[in-house]
């Protein structure tokens, strides 16, 4: 190798063998830690690398990818710890590796240069740039060698050095048409009226994708898609259409039955290979738990059904048992892989079920989770069947119970103690890699889920698994008043906040003061939605901008406004500022979410079905809020069995507002001045509900209010 590689590569001992670390090696973020020993000599993203390679003359060599990426690791394996792959890499570009979780910001940008130039996008995600950060090529996964019509990197490598050596002008021109390109794309409409025919048209849009046989949207691959359930059913609730609510319990019951969900361990999986949800790609994202578990209790208000609540209760058991710090945050996520294979941990064969249950437990795990000699599970790379399972369920315990002739509540009892026994079998296996990190935007999602749980489901556990991740969150990740960071591991607290963040957290915080009326988490909220304008508003294009106008250069400046596997951070601050317009009666949030939602509507309505996050927001926002307002001390059971009724309904266009009697009237009084006015009603707790801010009479009965808010 080259003296410059031997130079810049550190050299250490370990168990007497050589053991090689590059610049990698002193990063926090478990991805980028994974390539700190490749013989690639990694930078991270830096001034540094990019000032070397303007110094040296080289293109940039720029791989994003997360922890637990499948492909990622497999990228890695055949070509990053490959001395040929390396040698190229080392000679003749600087290499940096950026985590796409930590650093969402460079992600966004060059997934947009990659989908523009591709068709498509996905990680890992390989960009190959100028020194001044100008994309020039764009791909995914590259294979070490040519194969399956894709040129490998030991092919790619060389010509690109050919053709930088020799007709770097015709790159540099390319490079230009690109980031002129780029820029094009950035969010410039004027504001539009509002047609509400845009939601019959995205109903329209997602019956017309709906698969009635196996739930959810499109063919396989099949994702999670929770927007587009939490539209569906905002959909019925002010249109009164009810066959909405049977795509979303038909999606929702069969992602529960199916191998998308752990069932043995509980959580979602990322998303099924298949149609039926069976086979699923098996990492599980901090995010999809938080999203899963909101549907499931807005379907369970809904529906009164228990086996929705009982699934977002499995989900929420299965964070707190796996992916909660002691310190109180949400881990990031945890990989499909262990052992060097997709899904090894997750598997079964039928000859362990026999040998490790009794005969009659081994015959109920096999009938319940559709285990068998030959297997279900298919590896792409192993021709016919691999004698593995993935355990899902193909009908309902009811069902079954029928199938084999005993009663539903006697299996059910039966097959929780099956389930605990794999359960504790499985846990002595090797576990998939955990990725550690403590995210603010995920956190912010997952403390709104548990926070909502905790008030829907009536359960302090998870009210006060919310309360320890925010306050992790305020002791952690705010380096100063309402301002926030965005990643927290191994006690180092880094990288400016984006959009995300600031908007994600602020959702749990509202939640979070629903369900305890403490009205510093509302008076937090403002703070960072103010922060969240001052930041990220932009008032030509009246959107928000993914990062901050003082953050970092970047190429572009992008705003994200349609919704992807999480929600986008338009929409959810958007959600955001109509409920606190309703919650504080400050009409500076009208203005902003009038703004947002003419100008976000310009790009909504050519493609209405990628925003149902939005969509979900704007029903509230062109349909009239509720806002209920309860009077009385928080200590007297009246009161606690007035919010519990109201917890127990259906009110997606509600927020709820506490006027308290006895304590920290002053601060909730600041926040929403009106609430003074709320009062008591002879001595007895009183419930206000209000529309456009006119209120009916208040009532005292528990009954009464019920079938007010019911009507």
């Amino acid at each position: 190798m080259s003296t410059n590689f031997d130079i810049e590569l550190t050299i250490t001992m370990h168990n007497n063998n050589k053991k090689r670390s590059n610049r990698l090696s002193g990063e926090k973020s478990p991805y980028l830690l994974q390539h700190s020993e490749n013989p690639v000599n990694w930078h991270p993203w830096s001034n540094e690398a990019f000032n070397k390679a303007s110094r040296e003359n080289r293109p940039v060599f720029l791989s994003i990818g997360y922890s637990t990426c499948h492909w990622c690791h497999v990228m890695e394996k055949e070509s990053f710890e490959d001395d040929k792959v390396a040698m190229l890499l080392n000679s003749n570009f600087v290499s940096i590796k950026v985590d796409r979780e930590e650093r969402p910001d460079i992600d966004n940008i060059y997934m947009n240069v990659c989908t523009m130039l591709t068709g498509y996008g996905g990680w890992p995600l390989t960009i190959i740039m100028t020194p001044e950060k100008k994309p020039f090529f764009a791909a995914t996964y590259i294979p070490k060698d040519t194969r399956w019509g894709r040129t490998g990197l030991l092919e790619l490598l060389p010509k690109i050095t050919d053709i930088w050596n020799t007709r770097k002008d015709e790159i540099y021109k390319s490079a230009d048409e690109i980031i002129s390109a780029l820029k094009k794309t950035e969010k410039s409409a004027t504001g539009e009226d509002i047609d509400t025919a845009i939601y019959h048209k995205t109903l329209n849009i997602l019956k017309n994708n709906f698969d009635s046989v196996y739930g959810g949207f499109g063919k396989a691959p099949k994702f999670p898609s929770t927007h587009n359930l939490l539209f569906l059913l905002h959909y019925r609730h002010f249109f009164k259409d009810n066959s909405t609510l049977d795509m979303v319990e038909k999606t929702l019951k069969e992602m529960r039955l199916g191998g998308i969900f752990d069932q043995i361990g509980y959580g979602f999986h990322r998303y099924s290979t298949d149609e039926k949800w069976r086979v699923p790609h098996f990492e599980k994202m901090l995010y999809d738990q938080a999203m899963m578990t909101i549907a499931y209790l807005e379907v369970y208000l809904a529906t009164g059904n228990n086996f929705y609540a009982e699934t977002a209760e499995e989900i929420l058991d299965y964070v707190l048992r796996c992916m909660t710090a002691e310190n109180g945050g949400f881990f990031s996520a945890e990989d499909a892989d262990s052992e060097g294979l997709e899904g090894r941990f997750y598997l079964w064969k039928e000859k362990e079920i026999n040998e490790k249950l009794s005969r009659i437990e081994a015959e109920i795990a096999k009938n319940i989770f559709n285990l068998n000699s030959e297997g279900n599970f298919i590896d792409e790379t192993i021709p016919g069947k691999t004698g593995e399972n993935i355990p899902y369920q193909d009908c309902d315990i009811s069902a079954l119970s029928e199938k084999m002739n005993i009663s539903a509540e006697e299996l059910k009892k039966k097959s929780g103690k099956i389930r605990k026994r794999l359960y504790d079998i499985r846990s002595q296996r090797i576990h998939p890699h955990k990725d550690d990190k403590i995210l603010t935007d995920w956190n912010g999602l997952m403390i709104a889920a548990f926070a909502r749980a905790g008030r829907v489901l009536d359960n302090n556990k998870y009210t006060n698994a919310a309360l320890k991740a925010s306050d992790f969150i305020k002791q952690n990740l705010c380096k100063r008043p309402n301002t926030l960071l965005h990643r927290y591991r191994d006690g180092d607290a880094a990288i400016e906040a984006n959009l995300d963040d600031y908007a994600f957290y602020a959702w749990g915080l509202i939640e979070l003061y629903e369900s305890t009326f403490n009205a510093e988490f509302l008076k937090t909220a403002v703070e960072l939605t103010e922060k969240l304008i001052e930041l990220f508003y932009d008032e030509k294009s009246g959107l928000l901008y993914f990062s901050a106008e003082n953050s970092e250069d970047h190429i572009a400046r992008s705003s994200i406004l349609y919704d992807s596997a999480i929600p986008s951070g338009n929409s959810v601050a958007f959600y955001n500022i109509i409920r606190l317009r309703f919650l504080t009666e400050d009409e500076r949030w009208k203005m902003y979410a009038e703004t947002i939602a003419a100008h976000t509507y310009h790009y909504a309505k050519k493609n209405p079905s990628g925003y149902t996050m939005f969509l979900y927001g704007l029903l509230i926002l062109t349909q009239t809020a509720t806002e209920i307002i309860v009077a009385g001390s928080l200590s007297e059971n009246a009161v606690k069995e007035l919010f519990k009724a109201v917890n127990s309904l259906y009110l997606p266009n509600a927020v709820i507002l506490h006027n308290p009697v006895d304590q920290g009237y002053d601060l909730i009084h600041q926040i929403s001045p009106d609430i003074n006015s709320k009062i008591i009603i002879d001595g007895k707790p009183a419930v206000y509900i209000c529309q456009d801010f006119k209120c009916s009479r208040p009532v005292t009965d528990k009954e009464k209010m019920i079938q007010l808010l019911s009507g």
